[in-house]
């Protein structure tokens, strides 16, 4: 399983990369594997100012849906629109192509819930 060490994870199966103030989410590896086929990405949070652990959107897979949870506090600023025509990129290139969103972080957003790519292994066993 790919786990790229340069990104933080929370326990939701989502990754986060910080440039600055900026954050870029997705989900890991794990979580497209476990999903199988993705046909549909909803966020209509764009724009919106969420805290962390908030439901900023959804995955639809063949056989389920699930709730993606913002890993920090923020403001949704872009939703990755290739995705519209293209859901599948989250089960092809999770950590590449098949962002998810762009987020503002919040002034004095909390990092202590985000885990490193070991931590995040750990508690996949």
């Amino acid at each position: 399983m790919n786990t790229p060490s340069e990104l933080k994870y929370t326990k939701d199966h989502e990754w986060i990369k910080i440039e600055g103030n900026v954050a870029t989410i997705g989900i890991t590896d794990f979580a497209q594997g476990e999903l199988g086929d993705i046909v549909y990405v909803d966020v209509d949070t764009v724009d919106d100012d969420l805290e962390g652990g908030a439901v900023f959107g959804s995955v639809e897979a063949v056989k389920t849906v699930s709730d993606l949870f913002l890993p920090i506090a923020g403001k949704v600023i872009e939703f990755n629109s290739e995705l519209e025509d293209q859901p599948e990129l989250l089960n092809t290139d999770p950590y590449g192509n098949g962002w998810i969103i762009k987020l503002e972080l919040a002034e004095g957003a909390d990092h202590s819930e985000l885990l490193s790519a070991e931590e995040y292994q750990a508690i996949l066993g």
